[in-house]
């Protein structure tokens, strides 16, 4: 992967611009989301395969530049973003665009997340509106979260303010807070944002950015308990007592604690059933 600095022409909008996307065990998964991105530019990506049985292999696409970094063993997606967001720092990247193998990007996503966060200094994160799809493509329902930074906060525990695989971050934001870290085990991406909204502001793109792919098999569904009691640990460090929908936040997810993973997934189809995003 050469350096933004290289490569700094009219031409390549996306220059200082990484797709950052861990990947353990997931070759197809991998091909089929790179394979997604439908940009003007060139797009850079980082893998960071995470001590995958059979390492990932880059595969060869049009238009785009990919780099692997490899873990020594399969140390968990928070230090795999950890060690991904500090090769991007070292190779000069400004942002950092998440994405999960298997999901799919939309097309210009990178574009207008670059765009928007160039236009606004202080926010530090940017996400998309989403479109859940099963592992067929089958629409599922849609995550359209507040858009400015006031109703992020304000929402932050109530419902999905922020979808990680749809985010953009300014790498020298996120290690200024400290990074991806452990502490906090399947809820990384909530205890990142809260650290990065104590100094900087984050919001969303009132737009279609990402399809996610609901997979049984990731960690929302294999890790859920300890992802539910890592919410509530932070939950009770950053409870605000005068905001109302706290309070209605830390009642859903001890809801969620005691609802089983399948009969979730049915009533939220049930609530946010869509055709099309």
């Amino acid at each position: 992967m050469t350096t933004p600095s290289a490569r700094s022409t009219p031409q390549d909008m996306l220059g200082d611009v990484a797709v950052l996307m861990p990947a353990y065990n997931a070759q197809p998964d991998v091909e089929r989301t790179l394979a997604s991105f439908d940009e003007r530019a060139p797009v850079h990506v980082l893998i960071v395969d995470d001590g995958s049985a059979e390492p990932i292999v880059a595969p060869r696409l049009p238009n785009m530049d990919i780099e692997i970094v490899r873990m020594p063993q399969n140390s968990g997606i928070e230090r795999a973003l950890q060690a991904g967001i500090e090769a991007l720092a070292a190779r000069g990247y400004r942002y950092a665009a998440r994405i999960d193998a298997g999901d799919l990007a939309a097309p210009r996503r990178l574009e207008k997340q670059r765009a928007y966060l160039e236009a606004h200094p202080h926010v530090a994160g940017l996400g998309m509106w989403t479109q859940v799809v099963s592992r067929t493509g089958a629409p599922l329902f849609s995550l359209r979260p507040a858009a400015d930074p006031a109703g992020v906060r304000r929402l932050r525990f109530f419902r999905t303010s922020l979808v990680h695989p749809s985010m953009m971050l300014r790498v020298d934001a996120v290690r200024a807070v400290g990074n991806y870290r452990v502490a906090y085990r399947a809820a990384e991406d909530l205890d990142l944002f809260l650290r990065l909204m104590e100094r900087y502001d984050c919001a969303n793109l009132p737009e279609l950015g990402l399809y996610y792919e609901l997979n049984e098999g990731g960690i929302s569904a294999t890790k859920r308990r300890s992802q539910i009691v890592s919410t509530l640990k932070l939950q009770w460090r950053y409870f605000n007592a005068a905001n109302v929908y706290d309070w209605l936040g830390l009642a859903k997810n001890l809801l969620h604690f005691l609802t089983p993973y399948a009969a979730l997934q049915k009533i939220k189809r049930a609530l946010f059933a869509t055709h099309a995003a």
